[in-house]
């Protein structure tokens, strides 16, 4: 049982978007007024993981990032709830009592227009309204943000990555370059090779945008202290090689060993696709060309966007 009362924002929460945003800034305004906590709720694994499998998206961060994100956001802590086929069938009523009132001692909570819960969807935000004036709490609609004339959402940020590599939109919709996180494994040293060693990533099962070429912002997240690094990234099969799919990563000005060690990429603008070249001279050629690009591109992007790498 929660000690202090809170006002709580319900959803996945997957991206932490302007949309989710939007609704933890109306839940810490109410929050801070009355000297409650300001709560985010999600669900572990996403729900569509569990009732339809097949049809489960791929994450655009993973849960433990997620919470992070959240609480840099403004949450002052985030409940997490497993989610199961037995957790499936809960009625709107038993979620407002277990969830609402029991696990978060609700007295407010912040939704979208969208906002659906329990077993199949069944409760809405009149539901919920009608369980607001029963039990006591109070029920906020904020409604979605438009992004060039579209509203924000997870669905929309994982379709833009994966059929247009559109990091750009992307980073404007989550206030922030998407990222990825891997562990640097052994490569082929193909880079090297060409004068343009690469770090091979072994990275989570996160949305990855479209394969191409990307300016990107890194981070090595275990070891020496070595800041933000600027560098260009490759996602796909390498057809000039036919060596299957990889991500390498080129970081400029820097040619030590990160082997074993843990390393956060964000994505700061697409370059090109792939290309299939002819021989090591003329792949050389094309990387010179995007790390020159990949440089000016980040010279143009805004600072803010690569604060959380």
């Amino acid at each position: 049982m929660r000690q202090i009362p809170s006002v709580v924002t319900p959803g996945n929460h997957d991206g932490v978007h302007l949309g989710h945003r939007a609704l933890i800034d109306a839940a810490k305004r109410t929050a801070e007024a009355q000297g409650w906590e300001t709560l985010a709720m999600c669900f572990d694994p996403h729900p569509t993981a569990v009732l339809a499998p097949k049809r489960a998206p791929l994450l655009i961060t993973s849960l433990e990032r997620r919470v992070e994100l959240l609480k840099g956001a403004g949450c002052d802590d985030v409940v997490v709830l497993p989610f199961d086929s037995a957790f499936a069938k809960t009625s709107p009523a038993q979620f407002v009592e277990r969830v609402l009132l029991d696990a978060c001692r609700a007295k407010g909570v912040v939704v979208g227009p969208d906002f659906h819960f329990g077993h199949k969807r069944s409760g809405n935000v009149r539901t919920l309204r009608s369980w607001g004036e029963r039990e006591g709490f109070t029920v906020e609609l904020v409604e979605p943000v438009m992004f060039q004339g579209e509203s924000v959402s997870s669905t929309r940020i994982r379709r833009i990555m994966s059929e247009d590599g559109n990091v750009e939109d992307a980073a404007a919709m989550m206030t922030r370059f998407h990222e990825i996180t891997g562990r640097v494994v052994p490569g082929d040293r193909r880079g090297r090779q060409v004068g343009f060693p690469t770090a091979n990533l072994e990275v989570e099962p996160i949305q990855l945008p479209k394969d191409g070429v990307y300016a990107v912002v890194a981070r090595v997240l275990d070891g020496a202290e070595l800041g933000r690094l600027h560098g260009v990234a490759n996602l796909g099969n390498r057809p000039t090689f036919d060596a299957g799919h990889a991500v390498e990563v080129h970081l400029f000005g820097f040619d030590g060993d990160l082997y074993g060690r843990r390393l956060r990429i964000g994505f700061a603008a697409r370059l090109r696709g792939e290309m299939k070249f002819d021989g090591l001279g003329a792949l050389r050629q094309q990387i010179v060309r995007d790390c020159d690009q990949a440089k000016n591109a980040l010279q143009l992007s805004s600072p803010e966007l690569a604060r959380w790498i």
